[in-house]
């Protein structure tokens, strides 16, 4: 899923196909070392990388937390059922890897509307017949929830993992944002998960801000942008249920597998998450 799509919406299950433009899908890609993306996402790769060299580690930072909160949900939870939300393209750890290593029955459903990414996805996932990928629009949630492929492998009367992982950024409105999560949200059982993570706004005079807000400016109208938002805006996503420890929290704050390695970089404190459970 790409932020123009997220900002505009899209007619019917897939945007087109533009080889000319960056694509938020491959770009994580390249990000994390992978290899379907192509010139045009690793040039936006190096524009990005200029503005924040530890993007690189932030890209597997990300990626770590993931990991890490759908392992818990899935091997000490007892999930099994998650639903994947502009999941981009298939790189390492995926979500249905993890999953289905902790609960070897979890079902997990795919939602991008990137072409490229179906087509990747389906492709690795052909032989495995717990994990599917669909092309809803996200950002029209009673479509994706009455989505063929969500109805038929999720079971919204048992609880759900919702992931919606550096994705609501990439919407502008932030009422429009807010009214997406809070639909998907409210499709949930009782017992289920959001995992959500978002770029965060520091409300201070300081140089995270500047860096924020260069981000922002540097990739405005490119289909790449994103919005950050202050901690309290960003708290009202989880309305409706309620945050597990440790809060809402840099991603290398919660619950880490040891000492670090990476030093941190600036932008480890431009980015904050959270998993919370609907009562």
């Amino acid at each position: 899923m790409t932020p123009g799509d997220l900002r505009s919406g899209t007619e019917g299950g897939s945007a087109s196909l533009d080889f000319s433009k960056a694509s938020l899908a491959r770009l994580s890609d390249a990000l994390l070392g992978g290899h379907d993306h192509y010139e045009v996402d690793r040039e936006a790769m190096r524009r990005l990388l200029a503005i924040a060299p530890g993007a690189h580690t932030m890209a597997k930072e990300h990626r770590d937390w993931l990991v890490r909160a759908v392992r818990f949900l899935a091997g000490k939870r007892g999930i099994d059922q998650f639903l994947d939300l502009g999941s981009g393209m298939p790189t390492a750890e995926n979500t249905h890897q993890v999953a289905q290593r902790y609960n070897p029955d979890a079902q997990v459903v795919y939602v991008d509307n990137d072409p490229v990414v179906q087509v990747h996805g389906r492709a690795l996932l052909e032989e495995n017949y717990l994990t599917h990928v669909t092309g809803a629009d996200l950002t029209r949630p009673a479509e994706t929830l009455a989505d063929e492929v969500v109805k038929e492998y999720l079971d919204f009367t048992r609880p759900v993992a919702l992931i919606l992982t550096s994705i609501v950024h990439h919407i502008d409105d932030y009422g429009r944002a807010k009214s997406i999560v809070a639909e998907y949200v409210a499709a949930l059982a009782p017992g289920s998960y959001l995992l959500l993570t978002h770029h965060f706004d520091p409300e201070e005079d300081s140089p995270r801000q500047e860096l924020a807000r260069l981000l922002e400016t540097s990739f405005q109208g490119t289909g790449l942008g994103s919005v950050h938002r202050t901690r309290e805006q960003i708290t009202a996503f989880f309305e409706g249920t309620e945050l597990l420890r440790p809060g809402l929290v840099y991603l290398h704050e919660w619950w880490p597998d040891g000492p670090r390695i990476h030093p941190l970089s600036e932008l480890n404190f431009l980015t904050l998450g959270g998993v919370a459970r609907k009562q």
